[in-house]
């Protein structure tokens, strides 16, 4: 098994890369429409579509200005842009003759109409079950059992770091481990040694849902380069969507299935998404890891605001508690001036992730203690961590006591002698930035370039620009790429 290098890890970077005649075949399924306008849209983008979606006929482009305030110029050319990028409009190239027009692509528009009004015979939100549901089988079980699958996944990510997890840890299948290693979110050294690797830093500090798609998408991009394992990515993407749709703790018929489709299930169960019972092989249920793929309360973020929910002991609190640090998950991390840091923490996980950036030396039943040193951070760094991850990290697991103090006093919640510390320790290794991205050069004209120029930066992609060289970068092409090809036409 592999996967090329680097892994897409970001459910809309992994979309973006994908052609047009993929997206036609996913939205032939309702329920693929429907995920993709929940999770993939911003707000404007949404209006806009609504706005459309029972229109006859085409609407002039001009005509969205009258929609939108001039001031949101910059957001309904990023909305317009998120809309061609996922197919979902189509727009004439400009020309003299005519106005360029705007509607929905037609595959799109069908589904979505069929997702919101019902009618068909698609069975895209797939089949229940018609046999009786076993009575040990409740909410409560299939969270208690979507738990087990995915702190399994996590604890074999976090003994690559040399922390042993206690209590009932089983591990994961043999396939999910391969994945992980496939992937490169942990690699084994010399003697079969298990080393975690940056990507797998960043895997571990996000939240659920994040690390959910993270791990699918390396499972998707590894099937796509496995041809002899049976199993196309667009239709495995596709029932991803449906497994979203589908209600918790409802039993589905697995007889309703593809042949492609039931092969995915015995992954699907090594990833805690699906649960089917020993005895009736017949039926499955959706967990709440496939219930929320698509759910706007949990959608994918920025690891630094995902850091908390990712590490909690609570495997099923909400995203204002997760990201805040309050609600079920109490703060835990005590700091001191003189880099002294103490957790009130019983987690493996927490522990280890800790460990990461600190060097431990004192372990009790519900505590631990260390300190924050050079070598400690530098060696956080050389993993991929930041010093704002672990700034972040720090101020969302905060004690209350911590807190307390801060109100008191009208301070902040962190030491400054320390957040400044670990910055200045990061700026010791760190005397350049790199962005990834595409070199923009050799126009026709000085005109060319600024429009292209401009659009990049009217889209959010443009990182560096040089008017004098008319040349810029960007961390994104698709977009531009689109743009020129429509001009071009244009011309």
């Amino acid at each position: 098994m592999s996967v090329s290098p680097p892994p897409s890890l970001q459910l809309a970077e992994y979309l973006e890369k994908l052609p047009g005649t993929t997206f036609r075949r996913l939205y032939q399924q309702p329920s693929t429409a429907f995920a993709i306008f929940r999770r993939m849209l911003p707000h404007l983008a949404k209006t806009i579509v609504m706005r459309i979606l029972y229109m006859p006929r085409p609407i002039l482009l001009s005509d969205l200005d009258d929609w939108v305030k001039p001031s949101a110029k910059r957001q309904k050319d990023q909305a317009l842009s998120i809309l061609r990028v996922l197919y979902i409009v189509q727009i004439t190239p400009p020309s003299k003759d005519r106005p360029q027009e705007m509607q929905l692509t037609a595959n799109f528009k069908t589904s979505l109409r069929l997702a919101l009004t019902g009618g068909g015979t698609h069975n895209s939100f797939g089949v229940p079950s018609t046999l009786q549901i076993p009575s040990e089988i409740d909410i409560p079980f299939l969270d208690r059992y979507a738990r087990k699958k995915w702190e399994d996944i996590l604890h074999f990510v976090v003994a690559s770091v040399g922390f042993k997890s206690g209590g009932d840890v089983s591990g994961p299948n043999k396939s999910v481990k391969e994945l992980l290693v496939a992937g490169r979110l942990v690699h084994y050294l010399q003697g079969s040694s298990l080393r975690i690797t940056k990507a797998g830093f960043t895997f571990l500090l996000q939240e659920a849902n994040a690390q959910v798609w993270t791990l699918l998408l390396l499972w998707l991009e590894a099937m796509d380069t496995n041809k002899s394992a049976g199993l196309e990515a667009t239709d495995m993407l596709s029932f991803l969507f449906v497994l979203a749709s589908m209600e918790l703790g409802r039993a589905y018929d697995t007889n309703a299935l593809t042949e492609q489709r039931k092969n995915m299930l015995p992954s699907l169960v090594d990833f805690g998404l699906i649960y089917i019972p020993n005895h009736k092989r017949s039926m499955f249920f959706p967990t709440r890891l496939a219930t929320t793929l698509t759910s706007a309360g949990n959608s994918l973020r920025s690891i630094s605001d995902g850091v908390s929910a990712a590490t909690a002991a609570a495997f099923g609190q909400n995203q204002n508690s997760a990201s805040t640090g309050s609600g079920d998950q109490k703060g835990s991390i005590i700091i001191e001036t003189n880099y002294r840091i103490y957790a009130y923490t019983q987690s493996t996980l927490q522990i280890a992730v800790i460990a990461l950036f600190s060097k431990l030396n004192m372990r009790f039943p519900d505590m631990v203690a260390g300190r924050l040193s050079r070598q400690s951070i530098r060696q956080a760094i050389n993993y991929g961590i930041t010093a704002d991850q672990i700034i972040s990290y720090l101020a969302a697991h905060a004690h209350d006591q911590m807190r307390r103090t801060a109100a008191l006093n009208n301070k902040p919640v962190l030491p400054p002698t320390v957040i400044d510390q670990i910055r200045l320790w990061q700026l010791e290794n760190e005397r350049m930035k790199t962005t990834g991205g595409f070199l923009f050069k050799d126009f026709e004209d000085h005109k060319e370039y600024m429009a292209v120029a401009g659009f990049a930066e009217e889209v959010g992609v443009l990182t560096w620009r040089n008017d004098v060289k008319g040349m810029f970068f960007a961390s994104k092409h698709e977009q531009i790429r689109d743009y020129l090809k429509i001009r071009k036409k244009g011309e």
